[in-house]
């Protein structure tokens, strides 16, 4: 054959590329926006928590433009309003551990970007699920970079300004405490964490890993037991590494039951 197709293309160089028509462009922009809209718009939530946590307005916005990885910054503010600065080991810990997943990403989105220089140190900042998502869910090559980037720079700029808004809104009342927000962080990872249980060893593992939290809730310091339910999910997951769940991606390329923060 002397085609080559599209994802042959990708790999010998963009200039053999063919352009995108202007309806494509705008399909794959929309889809961007879209998916941004409702994932930023989640920030608000956010940034009400993250004063309620302690930190000022300032700090909330430093976690959103700097940790950027919403799951993260949820753990984070949690454990801090749970344990105060006692808690900051095991705060970093449970972030960091939750964040390592947008570093397997990097791992697929590194080829399909192929950027280089500061480029590259953008698209690392810029891996999340929904980036990776829009972005490997589209056919071409050049529509997966310009999903891929469209859709971090639209998580990026919303979620960032919906932070600062609910960090306001939260900073406004006296005692956050009032209306239930010291509380919603867990509430938070609840609703983040059904849509993914979508199997019977996925239930079994959420249920294990919420008895070991309970269990040793009364014996260690606050944000110890969030750390020792990871790792007993994560020995389950070794010790049955042949079982996986089915794919995020539904037949439309929507991310089913992901997560609705960066």
């Amino acid at each position: 054959m002397t085609e080559a197709g599209p994802a042959r293309n990708a790999g010998t160089g963009k200039g053999q590329e063919t352009p995108l028509p202007a309806a494509r462009r705008r399909e794959v922009i929309r889809q961007a926006w879209s998916v941004g809209g409702a994932t930023g718009a989640y920030g608000v939530s956010f940034g009400a928590l993250a004063v309620a946590a302690g930190l000022d307005v300032w700090q909330a916005q430093a976690l959103s433009f700097l940790m950027f990885t919403g799951a993260s910054q949820f753990a984070l503010v949690g454990i801090l309003a749970a344990g105060g600065l006692a808690a900051a080991p095991a705060a970093v810990a449970t972030a960091s551990m939750l964040g390592l997943r947008n570093g397997l990403y990097g791992l697929q989105t590194s080829l399909m970007l192929g950027a280089t220089g500061l480029r590259r140190l953008a698209a690392a900042h810029l891996t999340i699920d929904e980036s990776t998502a829009v972005g490997i869910a589209q056919p071409e090559p050049p529509a997966q970079r310009l999903g891929f980037w469209q859709t971090g720079i639209a998580v990026f700029v919303l979620w960032n300004a919906s932070t600062l808004l609910g960090s306001l809104l939260g900073n406004a009342f006296a005692d956050p405490r009032q209306l239930g927000l010291d509380a919603a962080a867990a509430g938070a990872f609840v609703a983040l964490l059904w849509p993914r249980l979508r199997s019977r060893d996925a239930a079994a593992t959420a249920v294990l890993a919420a008895f070991v939290a309970l269990v040793s809730a009364p014996l260690v310091p606050a944000g110890i037991p969030v750390v020792l339910a990871a790792v007993a999910a994560v020995v389950v997951g070794l010790r049955h590494p042949g079982r996986h769940e089915r794919p995020l991606e539904g037949g439309d390329g929507i991310l089913t039951g992901s997560d609705p923060t960066p």
